[in-house]
């Protein structure tokens, strides 16, 4: 006989409170989730059933799903006999590539809370290239590091940000100090950390100095290790605020002027057409912007 998978406990929890309370808001209250996270799970048991559990305007149950619910609350009543970490949940896997100081610096530290709202999702995070877009395996969402106007993947800005200079405290402690490091003369002194993940030109361009993209000096292909670099004193590098925050919170870093111009790199999030009607998909996607927001 064939096994047949029950619905993870959080739709069936989701499901039952928002028929009750007939309202996205109230039930995420309820339940201490986002909206979002409401409308993403009962998608995610709409799929698992293959029906239609609401008339979406007003969630008014379908016939389908008024005869489900009964169903559901009488294994909820049975299930609250027991610890419900007793009950086996299914997991569903995702997988996004991403860039990797952005991992480290805005992912990292907010999974926990991506996992208490999707218990669900056994998320698989791997390394993508920034600027090359180059991904070890096929992944389901992508974090591009670029200029966007990405023409084969559909694509969201999720973060735009402004750099400025910034050095260790023992380099200008060594060759300062600068008065806000937007002179030919102060800038021709400094050792700049190149990448071209951050070119100098948006610098150059915003202090009127018309003069090419450094050629020497020590050269880093992630912003991590251009932001550790300058910590140990090889350098003046362009660091992202977000980004950099880290570093300079800490003192690690210091600037060097107060200005701050745009980047020209953003991070964005990338899906093939589709994607986004699965469930776990969209709830990366929408929690990922939202976390950044």
């Amino acid at each position: 006989m064939a096994i047949q998978h029950i619905p993870p406990i959080q739709c069936l929890l989701t499901f039952e409170a928002l028929a009750r309370l007939r309202h996205a808001g109230r039930a995420a209250d309820e339940l201490c989730v986002t909206p979002s996270a409401v409308s993403h799970r009962i998608r995610q048991l709409e799929s698992h059933l293959g029906v239609e559990l609401f008339g979406r305007s007003d969630f008014t149950l379908t016939a389908d799903g008024a005869a489900y619910l009964a169903n559901v609350r009488t294994g909820l009543a049975a299930l609250r006999q027991v610890p419900l970490r007793g009950v086996a949940q299914g997991a569903t896997r995702l997988r996004v590539a991403i860039t990797p100081t952005f991992c480290r610096q805005f992912v990292m530290p907010r999974l926990e809370l991506f996992r208490n709202m999707y218990p669900d999702i056994e998320l698989i995070l791997q390394v993508s290239i920034p600027l090359l877009d180059v991904t070890a395996e096929k992944a389901d969402l992508e974090v591009r590091f670029g200029t966007g106007g990405y023409t084969d993947l559909e694509h969201r800005l999720i973060l735009a940000e402004d750099a400025t200079p910034a050095c260790s405290p023992s380099y200008l402690n060594e060759f300062g100090p600068y008065n806000g490091f937007d002179s030919e003369a102060e800038i021709a002194q400094a050792r700049l950390i190149r990448s071209p993940l951050e070119p100098w030109s948006s610098w150059f361009s915003s202090c009127g100095i018309t003069q090419p993209e450094p050629h020497l000096g020590a050269q880093f292909n992630d912003l991590g290790l251009v932001y550790d670099a300058a910590a140990s004193g090889f350098g003046v590098a362009l660091v992202r605020l977000q980004m950099g925050a880290a570093w300079l919170e800490s003192g690690r870093l210091v600037r060097l002027s107060p200005r701050a111009v745009p980047s020209p790199h953003g991070h964005y999030i990338c899906w093939q057409p589709g994607a986004l009607e699965r469930w776990e998909c969209a709830a990366f996607a929408d929690w990922l912007t939202q976390a950044l927001a």
